[in-house]
């Protein structure tokens, strides 16, 4: 079954690899996107009204060959004295024979409407790079001798890493209100366009894809307090909506459920999560997805882990 994936999966790539214009992939899949909006919206730096620094992996479709493996990092934080935010970030996926890398670093403006809660909007520019590793390949008529001799008798496939890299901007505009929240951004803005190799793709374009989050704060008593969420991505051709519950006990400990998909055509994952405030600087937080879709009978699920610190205090000049 490994090998038939596998196939499958060499055909589509290398169908791929014959087109003269690519599109670059949707944006990297989390489950958690509740306890991460900066990471999908520029927008929200700042909005945690300290320091915030974010840490999460993923592992998608366990035991399916080539899945998905993705890391981000990020950190941003307010500054009062000139009514912004500023953030930085990094992400680095790996799939299969290709990897994708991407550095950003974004700026906002905060409008504080007191108790009404708080509108900021901004922009980032993002460095973005893709390679493909063509020493990872095997072409159906392909000659492979030890020593690391390669023959892939396919003009199409590199016989190493071949990169690319280009520049883009995202914008993004976020209201924080203590009882809810709601944003919407655009990723890759200018969609740009970047060669990867003379020999395979000739180009990739970036396609300008928009987010939309939102979530809703009830305080049932004293004690416990639900937390409902839903985050919509779409270019226009393609929508992946996701809705989620979080129940949160005293502030500290939390549990939920997320599905993802609209119908028997795009249903995706169950997710169920669970996590706890550690101390009062630190959150830490873990997922497990259910794979609900066709791909359920190819994989074991799939894994995320999320770590946030947050300072609690001004800094600088804002003490």
């Amino acid at each position: 079954m490994k090998n038939r994936l596998y196939n499958w999966g060499l055909t589509i790539l290398c169908w791929c690899l014959c087109l003269s214009v690519a599109s670059a992939q949707q944006p990297v899949q989390y489950s958690m996107y509740m306890l991460n909006p900066y990471h999908f919206n520029t927008a929200y730096a700042g909005l945690d009204e300290s320091l915030s620094a974010t840490g999460v992996f993923r592992k998608q479709w366990v035991s399916f060959p080539g899945s998905p493996i993705s890391f981000n990092v990020n950190t941003h934080l307010p500054l009062e004295y000139l009514r912004s935010g500023i953030g930085i970030g990094a992400e680095h996926e790996i799939i299969g024979a290709y990897a994708n890398t991407n550095l950003r670093v974004s700026y906002n403006y905060i409008h504080d409407f007191g108790d009404k809660g708080k509108l900021s909007g901004g922009a980032a520019f993002r460095w973005m790079q893709k390679s493909l590793d063509g020493s990872l390949l095997r072409a159906p008529d392909g000659q492979y001798e030890g020593g690391g001799i390669i023959t892939h008798n396919d003009n199409l496939i590199p016989f190493s890493k071949v990169t690319s890299s280009a520049m883009s901007v995202d914008v993004g505009i976020y209201y924080k209100h203590p009882k809810f929240e709601v944003g919407l951004s655009a990723l890759n803005l200018t969609e740009p366009v970047t060669t990867l190799s003379a020999n395979t793709l000739e180009q990739i374009k970036y396609v300008r894809n928009f987010i939309l989050t939102g979530s809703y704060r009830w305080d049932i008593n004293d004690d416990m307090s639900l937390h409902p969420s839903f985050l919509l991505k779409t270019d226009f051709v393609k929508f992946q909506p996701e809705v989620g519950a979080i129940f949160k006990y005293q502030d500290n400990f939390f549990g939920g459920l997320a599905f993802r998909g609209y119908s028997n055509d795009t249903k995706d994952d169950v997710v169920v999560l669970a996590g706890m405030q550690i101390n009062k600087n630190i959150m830490l937080a873990y997922s497990y997805d259910f794979s609900v879709s066709s791909l359920r009978t190819f994989n074991s699920g799939s894994h995320e882990v999320i770590l946030n610190y947050n300072l609690r205090k001004k800094l600088g000049k804002e003490i």
